[in-house]
């Protein structure tokens, strides 16, 4: 019984099968990105790396729900009170960042620095 559990899995048949399972589902998966499937996964990173969609929110808001010119510019504020927000809170972790990198540069010795400025490129770097 056990060679032939063995057999099974030698059987070119089955390993073209579990290939083309394994190839659709990458090729499934590449078309769903394409379709706009990885944007809508991803928005709220989208909206941090393009300010110009919170404009585009604030049109199709504004067009979708009827709003009017007052709930226009009580939305436009709304919105751009955020965007200030958001920028001064990656400006306070870009501060933080900062202030660590310095505190740890400060206890190593020349030669760990190097390296740590190496390795700190390293994970700056998409």
């Amino acid at each position: 019984m056990l060679s032939a559990e063995r057999h099974g899995w030698q059987d070119p048949r089955i390993l073209l099968m579990l290939l083309f399972v394994f190839l659709s589902g990458a090729v499934v998966g590449a078309l769903a990105m394409r379709a706009g499937l990885h944007e809508r996964l991803h928005r709220h990173h989208y909206l941090s790396l393009n300010p110009e969609a919170v404009s585009l929110s604030y049109d199709r808001l504004k067009t979708d729900l009827n709003l009017t010119p007052d709930q226009c510019a009580k939305l436009r504020a709304i919105l751009d009170d955020f965007v200030v927000y958001h920028h001064d809170i990656e400006a306070q972790v870009e501060s933080f960042r900062a202030t660590g990198k310095n505190r740890i540069l400060q206890i190593l010795t020349p030669e760990q620095r190097s390296k740590f400025e190496k390795i700190s490129s390293e994970v700056a770097s998409p």
